[in-house]
């Protein structure tokens, strides 16, 4: 296989397209060739649903920092290995507010409250990008908006990329949110403590979902019930070739309704239960064990679902299966009876820890009463708990993960909150304090709720959870 050298003569727009070494050379004939006879007349664009929220949650962001430059990146392309680049997903903060979900964009919001996107639409077709360049030609990856088309979506004045450093090179005072784009970090002066506080901002304005991102989390989450229906249905290939076709199933669901999966899939058949993030899914699924499936779709605007079922390869639990599988129901009943607007964020995970921790005296695991092990000082039950009942969820898995501890995990829940409740037991397989017929057992169920006026509606109520719900669940699917 020949390459081709390098040009030494190449002209500077040249050396700006992303291209390769082994693409052929280009002849100034075909360049000139391939600039002409084109139609590109603008596409009809619909205006996008969150453009007249977007208006309201700029406004209120730029009122947390009056008389202040806010600087949000969309972010780039990332590297998976050499050329080849993962698949594009806009920062939360910046798509939440004003919907783009375009690489390379800049939404800045001036001191003023006026608002611009600074993006980079499809260059015209008197450049060589349209057929040369591999990252952002219309030829190799797809034909990106025009900045007139991104503005009648969007709502917003959109301008050229190449005009952010001029916009940025004036003595305002500028806020912005690191570590998204490297090239817009480098633009402004950072200050720790101020790009701290936007970040911490960003995500407290998120902490309240509002009537359509509750609908648009409701559909993530029927996707996910449809993605599970899709792994039984398949079951007796699961069994076959293991926790790689079942990851492989619910992907496929999430390509179909969605913009993609919310995270890596968490298949874990048996012991590998008890990696609480085991995503390498490459184990066999055995029969006479569990495996506990921890999926999510994210929505084609970037909400995503977040839900954990442990299911009975066999179809049927074992008595000692059933056992724990039910205490760990009993906890998350309790937590989720816990939760309404007022009560602390963590009121669902001590009632939950209160029946694990009860349960796991039952069991004689315990080498203190429950109560003692429930202590502050000693939460030695959760050597087999592990981990909190809930976090938030919304268009991250783990939402709002910059806000203040006081805004978030020590604060009270209000109506509009959407958040996880999936306590879990684990028994690792070289424990020796628990006896041998536990080792290498793993459970989680995990519902996504939203905080109503007087308790929580459960959005994944669809997915059966008792035990023999799901067992006639998965018995009618398999037909």
């Amino acid at each position: 296989m020949t390459e081709d050298t390098p040009d030494s003569t190449t002209s500077a727009a040249e050396e700006q397209l992303r291209t390769e070494q082994h693409d052929p050379a280009v002849p100034e004939a075909y360049a000139t060739f391939m600039r002409t006879g084109w139609d590109d007349r603008p596409t009809e664009v619909e205006r996008h649903p969150l453009a007249d929220l977007a208006v309201d949650r700029r406004r209120r962001l730029a009122e947390a920092f009056p008389g202040e430059r806010l600087v949000l990146p969309a972010g780039g392309y990332k590297v998976r290995a050499y050329d080849t680049d993962y698949r594009f997903r806009p920062d939360t903060a910046h798509t939440w507010l004003c919907g783009n979900q375009t690489s390379d964009a800049v939404l800045v919001v001036e001191p003023d409250g006026s608002s611009a996107l600074y993006a980079r639409p499809r260059a015209g077709r008197e450049s060589d990008e349209f057929f040369r360049d591999r990252q952002y030609g219309a030829l190799w990856a797809g034909k990106r908006p025009s900045a007139d088309e991104l503005s009648a979506a969007l709502g917003i004045e959109v301008r050229h990329v190449d005009e952010l450093p001029d916009a940025l090179g004036s003595g305002t005072k500028t806020r912005v949110h690191r570590g998204v784009s490297p090239v817009v970090d480098g633009l402004v002066t950072p200050d720790d403590g101020r790009d701290a506080e936007l970040a911490r901002v960003l995500s407290e304005l998120r902490l309240i979902k509002d009537e359509w991102e509750v609908g648009e989390l409701q559909a993530a989450v029927d996707a996910t019930t449809l993605g599970f229906e899709d792994c039984v249905r398949e079951w007796d290939r699961v069994i076959e070739h293991g926790e790689r076709w079942l990851e492989g199933t619910f992907f496929r669901r999430a390509r179909t309704m969605g913009n993609d999966l919310g995270y890596d899939s968490i298949v874990a058949n048996g012991p590998h239960a008890t990696t609480l993030h085991w995503i390498e899914n490459s184990g066999p699924v055995v029969p006479g064990q569990m495996v506990l499936c921890d999926m999510g779709v994210e929505g084609a605007n970037l909400y995503t679902a977040d839900v954990t079922r442990t299911l009975p390869v066999d179809g049927r639990f074992t008595s000692l299966q059933r056992d724990l599988y039910s205490l760990v129901l009993q906890a998350q009943e309790a937590a989720i009876a816990a939760l309404r607007p007022g009560v602390k964020f963590l009121a669902g995970h001590d009632a939950a820890m209160v029946v694990l921790a009860h349960g796991l005296a039952d069991l004689g695991l315990l080498p203190v009463s429950a109560e003692e092990a429930l202590a502050p000082d000693s939460k030695v039950y959760a050597r087999w708990t592990l981990h909190g009942v809930s976090h938030m969820l919304g268009m991250d898995v783990h939402d709002c993960g910059h806000a203040a501890p006081k805004a978030y995990r020590d604060a009270t829940l209000a109506e509009g909150m959407v958040l996880t409740v999936e306590p879990g037991l684990y028994f690792q397989a070289d424990d020796l304090l628990v006896p041998e017929e536990l080792r290498g057992i793993g459970i989680r169920i995990e519902d996504d709720v939203v905080v109503t006026a007087d308790g929580v509606h459960n959005l994944s109520s669809a997915l059966p959870r008792t035990s023999d719900d799901v067992e006639e669940w998965m018995a009618r699917l398999r037909g």
